[in-house]
Formats: C-alpha cells, sequence, structure tokens
C-alpha cells in the first residue's frame, strides 16, 4: 500500500518542509516538491541591486553584478543531491531525546539540475592568495543566535572549492532559483550536506582557517560525547563535509499494511560524497538473510540511484532492511547506536521499517 505524498511541516513558521513519501517516479525533483530547510525568514532580495562581495585572501577583490557574474564566466550545469544534515534523526529519538533539533525522517532529500558558474573559474579569476585554504559563504538572511544577528554561513577546503563541480547557482531545473532556495544565487556543493551550500549568497571570503559562522563552528559538527554541562554544545566536534553513504527505503511505509506474498520495496540510495553505489541489498527478517536489489537508473555523479526489490512476505509483521556499497567500498553502519551523535546529524545505519504482511 502506498500513501499519497504530502508536504510535512518541521516548525511553526514552515520554513522547514518535505515532501514524504519520496517521489521516486521523477529522477530529478520538482522546483515545488523541494525539501526547504531554513535558520530564519526567506530573504526578498531584488536582483538588480544584489551583490556578490569577493575579499579575502585574492589577489583581486572583486564585487560583481549578476549580470557580471553570469557574463563574465562559462554558464555550468550540474546534477546533483542535495541532503539536509538531519535527515533521518527521528530513528535517533528511540534512543533518547535531542533538545532543540527538528524531528526530520527520511524525507529532506531532493535532486536538481543546478545551473551558474563554477565556483573556481571565479576564484581562479580573482587570484588565490599562497596562504588560503578554506573559502567562506556568507548569506543575506538574518539568523539570531547567541545575541548576535548574521547571515547563515559556512566554509569548504579550497580543494573541494575548485572542484569543477561546486557551483554558484542561479538556477533550478532550467529556472531562476524559487526565493526559499537561494534566488539570486546560491552555493552548490555536490556531494556535502546541504548545510554548506550557502543561500542567498552575499560575500565569498578566502581564509587560512575554516568559517567562525555559527553555524560552522557551533552547529553542523558531529560530535559522539555529550557536554554535562550543555546537552547541544557540539564545540568539539567534527565539521561536516561529504554526506555518508545511504540507503532509503520508501515504499512500504513504517507501520505499513501489505498483502501478504510478492511485495515491491523500493527507495533511493546515495554513495558516501557523491560516489557510485555498486551494490544494494534488502532484507525481510531484521538484516539475517538479504538478497540483491535491482538498480533503476544509470549512475550520474553526486546523485541519487533508486532502486527495488521483490520479497516474498509470510502473513505477520516483518522488518525489512535496506544497506548499501559505494564504489570506494564503503559500508554502513548496522546499528542505530553507532551513528548517533549529539545533535543527530548524518544517520546512515541500515534503514529499517517495519511492516505487517496479512
Amino acid at each position: 500500500m502506498t500513501r499519497t505524498a504530502s508536504r510535512l511541516v518541521h516548525d511553526a513558521e514552515g520554513l522547514n518542509t518535505a515532501i514524504w513519501p519520496t517521489p521516486t517516479d521523477d529522477f530529478i525533483t520538482p522546483a515545488d516538491r523541494f525539501f526547504t530547510r531554513s535558520h530564519a525568514p526567506t530573504p526578498v532580495i531584488d536582483p538588480r541591486v544584489w551583490r556578490l562581495d569577493v575579499t579575502g585572501l585574492v589577489e583581486r577583490p572583486i564585487m560583481l553584478t549578476l549580470d557580471d557574474l553570469l557574463r563574465r564566466y562559462p554558464a555550468r550545469e550540474v546534477t546533483s543531491t542535495m541532503v539536509c544534515a538531519g535527515l533521518r534523526r527521528s530513528e535517533f529519538l528511540r534512543l533518547g531525546p535531542l533538545p532543540g533539533e527538528l524531528p526530520w525522517g527520511p524525507e529532506p532529500v531532493s535532486t536538481g539540475r543546478w545551473g551558474g558558474i563554477a565556483l573556481g573559474d571565479l576564484l581562479r579569476d580573482v587570484g588565490i592568495r599562497p596562504e588560503a585554504r578554506h573559502v567562506e559563504f556568507v548569506g543575506l538572511d538574518c539568523v539570531e543566535r547567541m545575541g548576535a544577528r548574521f547571515g547563515f554561513g559556512g566554509s569548504i577546503d579550497l580543494e573541494k572549492a575548485l572542484s569543477p563541480e561546486v557551483l554558484l547557482a542561479s538556477r533550478l531545473n532550467g529556472e531562476p532559483l524559487p526565493p526559499d532556495h537561494g534566488f539570486p544565487v546560491r552555493a552548490v556543493v555536490p556531494g556535502w550536506t546541504g548545510a554548506r551550500s550557502v543561500k542567498w549568497l552575499g560575500r565569498i571570503v578566502l581564509t587560512p582557517e575554516p568559517s567562525e559562522n555559527y553555524f560552522q563552528r557551533k552547529a553542523y559538527r558531529v560530535q559522539r560525547e555529550l557536554n554535562p554541562l550543555d546537552p547541544r554544545d557540539v564545540t568539539s566536534g567534527v565539521a561536516l563535509t561529504e554526506v555518508p553513504l545511504n540507503a532509503v527505503i520508501v515504499d512500504p511505509q513504517p507501520d505499513g499494511v501489505v498483502r501478504a506474498g510478492r511485495v515491491r520495496v523500493r527507495g533511493w540510495a546515495m554513495g558516501a560524497g557523491g560516489r557510485q553505489v555498486t551494490a544494494l541489498e534488502v532484507s525481510a527478517d531484521g538484516g539475517e538473510l538479504w538478497m540483491p536489489a535491482r538498480c533503476l537508473d544509470e549512475a550520474v555523479p553526486w546523485a541519487w540511484v533508486f532502486w527495488d526489490a521483490v520479497l516474498d512476505l509470510a502473513p505477520g509483521p516483518h522488518t525489512l532492511v535496506a544497506r548499501a556499497v559505494d564504489r570506494a567500498g564503503t559500508t554502513q553502519p548496522a546499528a542505530l547506536q553507532d551513528t548517533w551523535n549529539v545533535r543527530g546529524y548524518s544517520n546512515n545505519a541500515w534503514h529499517r521499517v517495519t511492516v505487517l504482511a496479512e
């Protein structure tokens, strides 16, 4: 039984939403079905007065208009899956509360055709000083944390920034970026957590060290030891970078009822850092016996792949499980406890769905 997809809303302001079940008919997610994730209201930006300030450890600091940006550098396009750092966080709630965190399930993930210019083309044009090691993005939204107001931001290392897939994107699926997705320009960092693909981009700064922005320094970090004085503190953790290998069951639904016999199981998978998935397996008995699943799409760098398998389910309860391997030989942790962390980021334990066959 497949439930009709609907948009789940995870906050009172309606800033953090996603379609569930994840549609598995469209490899490219229509823009109006993309998940949304923001820490402040969407800013209203006039593209005629928008400017991008490129500064820091560069030879020739520059301030670009939108026309400058799009006319000065070659147009690029990349198909990439955007994954929220909180994907599958709700499963961690079985182990205990996660104060202050949104209870995302497996829904905040979408794939788009991003168009714009390569970040590397811009950086090479302005000249990179030898001491530069990181590229910081700062958005034009207004977030308030710890008594201060600032734009959401974060950084990536220079090597990744110069990779040809990293874009300053102005288009999604052939159309201008919708306001909720970063209009007029956002960073798109394929294979990395969505938190580093900063929206409503206003400033790029080359630095010797990672960004000091709150969302790089004090959030979006994996820390496995709880600070007893502050249960949300993750400053001693490791900053999120690559999206981990994951395989997710989309259909049947958790706690669903299916007809006993041959049951089609469907889902998506994505390799660590966007690498190709080379093997997919599913189990009908909690992970004791496994059978191969079938990939339904040709491999596309930086993007998910849809898969399916047919399982023979006897009447009664079943725990369906999915796992994957990518081309680097990366595997997923079997137990939820093995991937737990203080803020519930990057859950990629074997995905389990309990159903009842009748």
